[in-house]
C-alpha cells in the first residue's frame, strides 16, 4: 500500500476524510472527488466527503448486501449504516463551521424610504435585546 503524503489539495483533503488514502487502489478517482467538492455547498470538503460516503454505503448495499455462506458472512446494510452515520457527522461539522462564518440564512432588503426607516428601527430593538 502507498499511502497519500501530501495532503496539500483539496482533492487529497477529501480523501483523507473519507478514508481513500491508498495510491494504489483508490475508491473515486481524482475526477471524481473534484465533482464531490464542486456539487458540495459552498465547495465544503466536510460536505463533499460526506456525499462520497453516502455514495460509497450505496455501493456497499448494491453490491455485497447481507450474505452468509458456511463461516463467512457479511453485512453490506451495516457497513453502509456506518457510512450514512459518519456521513451525518461530517455533515453537521460542516453546519457548524458555516454558522461560525458568519454565514446567514436571512437578509432584509431595502428599497424605499419607509423600508429604511423599519430597517433601522428594527435594528436598535435588536440591539437592546429584543
Amino acid at each position: 500500500m502507498t499511502a497519500i503524503l501530501d495532503f496539500s489539495s483539496d482533492v487529497a483533503k477529501v480523501r483523507l476524510l473519507i478514508g481513500d488514502i491508498d495510491d494504489t487502489d483508490r475508491i473515486f478517482g481524482d475526477g471524481a472527488v473534484q465533482a464531490f467538492i464542486d456539487m458540495a455547498l459552498g465547495s465544503n470538503l466536510k460536505r463533499a466527503a460526506a456525499q462520497a460516503l453516502l455514495t460509497i454505503a450505496v455501493n456497499e448495499v448494491l453490491v455485497q448486501k447481507r450474505i452468509k455462506l458456511l463461516d463467512l458472512s457479511t453485512d453490506g446494510p451495516a457497513e453502509a449504516e456506518s457510512l450514512r452515520a459518519l456521513a451525518k457527522e461530517l455533515m453537521a461539522l460542516a453546519d457548524a463551521e458555516e454558522v461560525e462564518d458568519g454565514a446567514f440564512d436571512w437578509a432584509e432588503m431595502v428599497n424605499t424610504t419607509g423600508q429604511y426607516d423599519e430597517f433601522w428601527l428594527k435594528e436598535r430593538l435588536r440591539g437592546l435585546g429584543y
